[in-house]
């Protein structure tokens, strides 16, 4: 980068953030990506609702509440939120609020570690990259940082968290040795945990249930938000003391519980 370009970009630094989303909301989407890639504060920029307003129709609004087609996407085709880490979605019987965490914003053990799992594309998934598990002998993935905040989910609501996955056919260690699973809000976590095996032989039930996408799911355990007012939503995935390999982890959907 020559002198002068520098120069250009350290005198655009200076602007406050609302006035550069202001100018980049005058071009083009086209425009608004490429100015994300420039400095830091350019995306802070670009990444505004304000930008994006901008370039949706005008009528935007209204066509959108003289449509039901609007809902009945949102219950059946999931968008993808957060850069590509969530995606958003509404339960079709009561239109309340369902997200999933992808699994690149679960804080996977060794998660990037070649060795112990494979970061890979599969055309089921709703999300660019899934987890792979080549072996590891500590099986542990949570939300990161950015966990769900009970103020996005839907007040007066009884919520289960799922974890999403499947198996490949050359899996071992989920079969006879159970997983810990762990829900509860940030700060109170009591310690108490369900304890579920993911792989069970013919003989045990099976408490997975077939999403009907090529992926399974399970549930991990639930909580009621009533007001949006309780912080975070720890959901936790532990598995200790044997070898393991072979699950495929999409990630872990919050949605209202059936019958709640």
């Amino acid at each position: 980068m020559n002198r002068e370009r520098q120069m250009d970009i350290a005198a655009v630094d200076q602007l406050p953030v609302e006035c550069i989303s202001h100018i980049i909301s005058l071009t083009t989407p086209r425009d608004a990506c490429i100015s994300s890639t420039v400095c830091p504060i350019f995306k802070s920029a670009a990444d505004l609702d304000s930008v994006w307003e901008k370039f949706l129709p005008s009528d935007y609004n209204q066509i959108i509440s003289n449509s039901k087609d609007l809902y009945f996407h949102l219950c059946h085709n999931p968008i993808i939120i957060n850069n590509g880490a969530m995606s958003f979605s509404l339960e079709k019987e009561s239109g309340k609020k369902c997200y999933m965490a992808g699994a690149r914003s679960l804080c996977i053990a060794w998660g990037d570690t070649p060795k112990y799992w494979k970061w890979t594309s599969l055309p089921q998934s709703r999300f660019l990259e899934v987890a792979k598990l080549n072996f590891v002998c500590w099986l542990y993935a949570k939300k990161k940082k950015d966990r769900i905040e009970t103020k996005i989910l839907s007040i007066r609501t009884n919520y289960a968290a799922y974890l999403v996955f499947k198996f490949i056919d050359t899996r071992y260690g989920f079969e006879t040795r159970p997983v810990d699973f762990g829900v509860y809000f940030d700060g109170s976590d009591n310690g108490e945990r369900r304890k579920v095996v993911l792989d069970p032989p013919a003989n045990m039930p099976k408490l997975s249930q077939d999403r009907g996408n090529g992926w399974m799911e399970i549930e991990m355990g639930e909580f009621f938000n009533e007001t949006g007012e309780d912080g975070t939503v720890v959901c936790s995935v532990f598995g200790f003391d044997d070898a393991k390999s072979g699950i495929i982890i999409q990630g872990i959907e919050l949605r209202p519980k059936s019958g709640r």
